[in-house]
């Protein structure tokens, strides 16, 4: 599906721009309404403190410091023999499947190595001059490349951050020569990063299935084989900000594809995740991945599993940098709930449609907490 806006209705203003320009007051485009601004921030520390912003103005703002999003083991799954373990494991990703949305992983697989260099690399990229990052300048039309907004809307209010979008599965889709030529080792970083984090998704999808009761292989078919599945790269960069309490470096929203897996800043907090009436700030353990699940998983489980709303607050002292690895079902295949798990008890939630269908709306309208997913609701016959 083609877009249906080929570039961006005002100038596009680089937001680490901004901050590097000194300015004591953030422009009034990227102040949030009141409702949607962090209340509490801790902005002078680089530590993982907690925060609780409200909700809303009607709902209450406070909340346990010590609450974090569930922390999973996977060693005793690639180990292969303690069979009670690893059933504690699967247990432990369904109920976070089920609860959360969100929760983090260690024992993964991925080099820890290639992990820092990954995320160091980027912030490098990030520190270079502003003309050579303008050279990978994006559009909506796809959004790869060096870009500075979500959505098409004019006069929208934005968020606090630059990025780097690029494609990385499937393999017709990977175009180097929209990878960044600097630092110089970024590019063969990037492919191998992917390769690793790829792998990670897909034994992500196997245990899923498995816990959904489904083949092991079902998430996997149902997003178009190993050869087929989306894969993208998100590199977002949260610019320092010297009015944080009134802005946000990405909005509200659950994410529209199938599952992220993000490697977190690793000294400055910010991602938020929202239980119940509460945002609670993720602290990320050292070598660990964040995942979620996302928009599509929630249809293709029929809400079993559901995606959840998270946001990103932002610092005034330190930058932030953390890479958001998206994997998503082939772009036009028609997604619904599993037959095997409709039932006449529970007939399905959703209408079908295709992922290039659905993140349309995204491109177009920028994030908007769950309104897209519960749009597909379909009438309980």
């Amino acid at each position: 599906m083609m877009m249906s806006c080929q570039a961006w209705p005002e100038p596009v203003v680089r937001v680490q721009a901004l901050a590097e320009s000194g300015l004591s007051s953030i422009p009034s485009r990227y102040i949030k309404p009141r409702s949607q601004r962090p209340t509490t921030t801790n902005t002078n520390t680089n530590t993982t403190s907690v925060a609780y912003p409200q909700v809303s103005q009607t709902e209450d703002d406070h909340s346990d410091v010590n609450i974090n999003i569930p922390v999973i083991d996977l060693q005793s799954l690639s180990s292969g023999e303690d069979i009670a373990l690893q059933e504690e494991t699967l247990q432990r990703v369904a109920e976070a499947c089920r609860e959360w949305g969100f929760f983090q992983v260690v024992n993964h697989g991925v080099s820890h190595e290639l992990m820092r260099n990954a995320r160091e690399l980027w912030r490098e990229f990030f520190d270079q001059p502003y003309e050579l990052k303008e050279e990978y300048a994006n559009s909506p039309n796809t959004y790869e490349g060096y870009g500075s907004r979500l959505g098409v809307s004019k006069g929208a209010i934005l968020d606090w951050s630059d990025y780097f979008f690029l494609h990385y599965m499937p393999p017709s889709l990977r175009n180097q020569d929209k990878w960044p030529t600097l630092p110089l080792s970024l590019r063969k970083v990037i492919s191998e990063y992917g390769e690793e984090v790829v792998k990670l998704g897909g034994r992500m999808l196997e245990l899923m299935s498995r816990n959904l009761g489904l083949k092991e292989d079902y998430l996997m078919n149902a997003f178009g084989g190993e050869n087929e599945i989306g894969g993208c790269l998100r590199v977002n960069f949260y610019p320092k900000c010297p009015q944080p309490d009134l802005t946000l470096g990405l909005s509200a929203h659950s994410d529209p594809g199938g599952m992220t897996i993000l490697l977190p800043d690793d000294f400055v907090s910010g991602l938020q995740v929202r239980k119940g009436n509460h945002w609670i700030t993720v602290k990320p353990l050292p070598n660990a991945f964040i995942i979620n699940v996302g928009d599509q998983i929630q249809v293709m489980s029929n809400a079993i599993y559901k995606s959840v709303e998270h946001r990103v607050i932002v610092n005034s002292n330190k930058d932030r940098v953390s890479l958001a690895f998206f994997y998503n079902p082939k772009s036009d295949l028609l997604i619904e709930p599993a037959k095997e798990l409709v039932t006449k008890e529970r007939p399905a939630l959703y209408q079908p449609m295709t992922y290039d269908e659905y993140r349309l709306y995204i491109r177009m309208n920028g994030p908007c907490g769950k309104a897209q997913v519960e749009s597909l609701t379909s009438p309980i016959r």
